[in-house]
């Protein structure tokens, strides 16, 4: 279990990893990112990736990440609000088509994202 980080660490993370997207620098998204991180998302599978929706390992991601910044050239997004737990942050916010998503993102002990997943409405 990792160590409590503080609020304010986790904010700082949140917010750093929405500038980094809507900066699109792909690189500085995986500096944030332990080199075992696993990511989980409904959209995976429709970018040709995992059907599990999985994407596991720093160098997945960047396939994965650079196949969807291809995809997406105007990719924006608006912070809403940040939630933190001691070992995690949910970044809210609003992607570029208007859609909300909650992206929870849990983190070890040197704060490096370990789990991530993109949580959509069902709607």
């Amino acid at each position: 279990m990792s160590r409590f980080h503080q609020p304010s660490q986790l904010v700082t993370l949140g917010r750093t990893w929405v500038e980094a997207w809507n900066a699109r620098d792909l690189e500085r998204v995986l500096a944030l990112y332990d080199e075992d991180a696993v990511m989980t998302s409904d959209r995976i599978p429709a970018t040709g990736f995992d059907a599990s929706g999985t994407v596991r390992g720093k160098e997945s991601l960047r396939a994965y990440w650079g196949k969807a910044l291809g995809l997406l050239p105007e990719l924006h997004f608006s912070l809403i609000d940040v939630f933190v737990s001691p070992d995690s942050v949910v970044v809210f916010y609003q992607n570029e088509r208007g859609k909300k998503i909650c992206e929870y993102l849990r983190v070890n002990d040197a704060g490096l994202i370990v789990q991530g997943s993109a949580n959509y409405l069902p709607h």
